[in-house]
């Protein structure tokens, strides 16, 4: 939980702002007293730390740490698919994260990008194909061991779902939009297989998405997605525009967001997790969250020596894209 110190910092903070930019006490007080009923009237509370803990810590290997198959485990299976949460299980894998998209007819389906091209032989948004051409689609013709996999479909949420819970396998939910529609479908799931309030946590950058399935189901077990300078740099660190004045807002922005989450959203959210990436994760950060009962993962950790720190040193889960081998990131 938020600590009462942290409060009491947050709002004197925002307090002070306005009352430098607007000189008005009364401004600062009227806008500061709002904010704060805000938080009290609008945040969801986290669910039990036991629920929480049963599917953030679930069985692992001996003296290890929970160890989720990124998309499936894309480097050892083609992303996304049945066979994935199959290896990814075989491999010994905790768990799996998992896209979720929707087609062109409204059928919730795995896949991570927004069009077909680069997994599938298949081309253009995936929201344009009907569940009916999906269907025949080659999920593995573009992986690097598509002759093992050859012929493996695009699988739909219920059959992903099913599979997990027959290898009984945590599955982080991986939403990037829709929140409406993610979280009615996601629901409908939660209900038809119940085992999923203990075994599988909702997760997304966007914090409308977690709102709303909080608001949905307040029962499901959630986490924000953080990756810091998100807005004004792509995952392998170049620039999202090359104009100065483009860089220089999308980075206030970034700062903005950045402070948002670690003293707002998280709480108004009612967040279980946060799932980071790698290279900003430390003992102290780890020790920043336990504080406020909140779960690190980082991701996407793809090398014997990362696993290893995260393992030993950081003791926390993690997320990779291979359980077999070293390999590069998907970002």
């Amino acid at each position: 939980m938020l600590q009462i110190g942290d409060e009491v910092v947050y709002f004197s903070a925002v307090f002070l702002l306005v009352m430098l930019g607007t000189r008005s006490a009364t401004a600062a007080s009227l806008l500061t007293a709002f904010l704060y009923v805000f938080m009290v009237m609008f945040r969801f509370p986290p669910v039990p730390a036991e629920q929480a803990g049963r599917v953030l810590r679930p069985r692992a290997p001996s003296d290890g740490v929970p160890v989720v198959a990124h998309r499936g485990g894309g480097h050892d299976a083609p992303e996304n698919t049945l066979a994935a949460i199959r290896e990814a299980s075989r491999n010994g894998a905790t768990g799996v994260e998992l896209d979720l998209s929707f087609t062109a007819d409204g059928v919730p389906v795995l896949m991570h990008d927004e069009t077909l091209d680069r997994t599938t032989n298949g081309s253009g948004p995936v929201s344009k194909v009907q569940f009916v051409q999906l269907k025949r689609l080659d999920a593995a013709v573009r992986h690097r061991l598509k002759d093992k996999f050859s012929g493996e479909k695009v699988p739909t949420l219920q059959e992903a779902v099913e599979e997990c819970i027959r290898h009984q396998l945590t599955i982080f939910f991986d939403v990037k939009d829709q929140p409406d529609k993610a979280a009615s479908v996601l629901h409908q799931m939660y209900k038809k297989f119940p085992v999923l309030y203990n075994s599988s946590i909702v997760s997304s950058f966007e914090p409308k998405v977690i709102y709303k399935m909080r608001q949905t189901d307040p029962n499901v077990v959630t986490a924000l997605i953080h990756r810091p300078w998100r807005l004004s740099r792509f995952g392998d660190g170049t620039p999202r525009t090359l104009s100065t004045w483009g860089q220089m807002w999308t980075s206030v922005l970034d700062v903005l967001l950045d402070w948002a989450h670690h003293h707002i959203l998280w709480k108004l959210c009612g967040v279980s997790a946060i799932l980071v990436q790698k290279d900003f994760i430390s003992l102290d950060y780890v020790q920043f969250w336990a504080e406020r009962g909140v779960e690190v993962v980082g991701w996407t950790v793809n090398t014997a020596v990362e696993k290893d720190y995260y393992q030993n040193l950081l003791k926390i889960g993690y997320i990779t894209d291979s359980l077999l081998e070293d390999c590069d990131s998907h970002y």
